[in-house]
């Protein structure tokens, strides 16, 4: 991807994945049941994912690739599951400026520490006071979208 695209298409994920949970929320309604509703949520998003590696195959990770993965890394996913089935079951209750406000903030200051401290193989970025300056203002600014 061009250097020019990766801001504009990190925004549209962000605008994107504000919908997702009243999208999903939903879909619960409908369906009732919230497992079966973050199914066929995740069935959608298989049926995508296999489509596009029938698009573009390559690169295929090699023998040595598997081998020297991490045994959680296929753990990803059953993380974002977390944050689809919170977000369809939750929204309704508590709103989705909330909701988001909320999930964007706690992802700010846990991304803030494993920058920091280089956890889950990500190069260290040591927290600065600014970057803290920026952490908190983003919590404070959640606590007044959820206090108004």
């Amino acid at each position: 991807m061009s250097q020019v695209w990766i801001f504009p298409f990190i925004i549209a994920g962000g605008i994107l994945q504000a919908a997702g949970a009243p999208i999903n929320g939903v879909l619960k309604g409908s369906l009732v049941n919230p497992w079966l509703a973050s199914s066929i949520s995740f069935l959608l998003v298989t049926f995508l994912a296999v489509a596009l590696f029938f698009i573009q195959p390559t690169p295929l990770p090699t023998l040595d690739d598997l081998r020297s993965m991490k045994w959680w890394a296929p753990l990803g996913g059953i993380v974002g599951a977390v944050a689809v089935f919170a977000g369809l079951t939750l929204v309704q209750k508590v709103g989705v400026g909330t909701l988001n406000g909320l999930t964007i903030c706690a992802n700010l200051v846990a991304s803030v520490a494993i920058d920091h401290f280089g956890l889950i193989g990500v190069a260290e970025h040591p927290i600065t006071w600014l970057r803290l300056l920026g952490t908190l203002l983003m919590v404070a600014g959640v606590a007044l979208v959820m206090r108004f």
